[in-house]
């Protein structure tokens, strides 16, 4: 059983994150096996399952941080949903997170991604379970009076379409692409304010 202190747990779960990613874009999704990670990782197959219960998330390892800021884009905010939901995702962009699409060095993630049916799949499972907890958050609270399952399926749309138009960009190696995610975030927030049409 893989220790679960704050030094070994986490470490093991980030080691094994690194081996596998690195493993994943060398050599492809479907070119790797579980048990090389692993190995390679100097664990068990079973630890590694403890840690990561799908193949998918040792690649797609980002859904816990996703969850904590949709999470606290709703309960911690002293403003509208909508501006909180901004502010949390025009941050994500300053800072270059991993969840803002404009990371350095992303390319070999975005390609590995396209190339894996399996990975498409899964992140549009995740982009439902996003959809899901989402949903649940404003649905918990009290300061929101408008329909949560609409927001949430129109907000995780709308900034899926929004990462995968920058990962395009990124892949393509287009200039002035957070410019442009920038962009396209204001006009997602327009659209969720105002409406689309």
């Amino acid at each position: 059983m893989p220790r679960t202190d704050a030094r070994g747990g986490p470490q093991t779960r980030a080691r094994i994150s690194d081996v596998a990613t690195q493993l994943f874009l060398e050599r492809g999704f479907d070119g790797v096996t579980v048990a090389e990670v692993a190995r390679e990782a100097g664990v068990s197959s079973v630890t590694v399952f403890k840690h990561f219960p799908r193949k998918e998330d040792l690649l797609l390892d980002r859904t816990d941080d996703a969850v904590e800021v949709l999470r606290s884009a709703v309960r911690d905010r002293s403003t509208d949903v909508l501006t909180s939901l901004q502010q949390a995702t025009v941050r994500l962009l300053d800072e270059e997170h991993a969840l803002s699409g404009v990371k350095d060095g992303s390319v070999p993630f975005y390609r590995t991604v396209a190339a894996s049916p399996a990975l498409i799949a899964r992140s549009r499972e995740i982009a439902a379970e996003l959809q899901q907890v989402l949903t649940e958050e404003l649905d918990r609270d009290p300061d929101f009076d408008g329909d949560p399952e609409l927001l949430a399926a129109f907000f995780i749309a709308g900034y899926t379409a929004v990462l995968v138009e920058t990962a395009r960009r990124v892949t393509a190696g287009d200039a002035d692409v957070a410019a442009d995610h920038r962009a396209r975030l204001d006009r997602l927030f327009d659209g969720l304010r105002n409406g689309v049409g």
